[in-house]
């Protein structure tokens, strides 16, 4: 599975960007899919997450509020609606799946860890000016 990752670029405080993940190799309708990111110098962090069906999601306190995942499982593709950014925003945003045939399940917690998710794409640098 080949992950792609779009949508990134330069932005000012308080302006929207929406970032896609797609693959062009399989369907990500069978897959958990989760956006993190990581900002220079520091570690990689959990954004968001949503189930394969889209019926659960999954969000860190950093940017809980202003930013939505979602997907269409028609159009193969998952979405980060990020709106009101910030400077501190500021990172390459990386999307990433599960990789596991469904009907594998997952606590909770499970989603915000890194180690649940195989496929991981290119990512987009998103930089936020003030």
């Amino acid at each position: 599975v080949q992950l792609q990752a779009s949508g990134g670029g330069l932005v000012q405080a308080g302006d929207s960007l929406k970032l896609s993940c797609g693959s062009s190799a399989r369907a990500l309708s069978s897959y958990v899919a989760g956006w993190f990111r990581q900002a220079p110098g520091k570690e990689r962090e959990f954004v968001a997450a949503i189930s394969w069906s889209g019926g659960s999601t999954y969000y860190a306190d950093s940017i809980k509020g202003r930013f939505t995942i979602s997907r269409d499982n028609a159009k193969n593709t998952v979405f980060l609606q990020m709106d009101s950014l910030k400077p501190e925003d500021t990172a390459v945003y990386y999307c990433a799946v599960d990789g596991r045939p469904r009907p594998t399940t997952y606590t909770g917690s499970q989603y915000y860890r890194s180690s649940l998710y195989k496929i991981w794409g290119q990512g987009t640098l998103v930089t936020v000016s003030s």
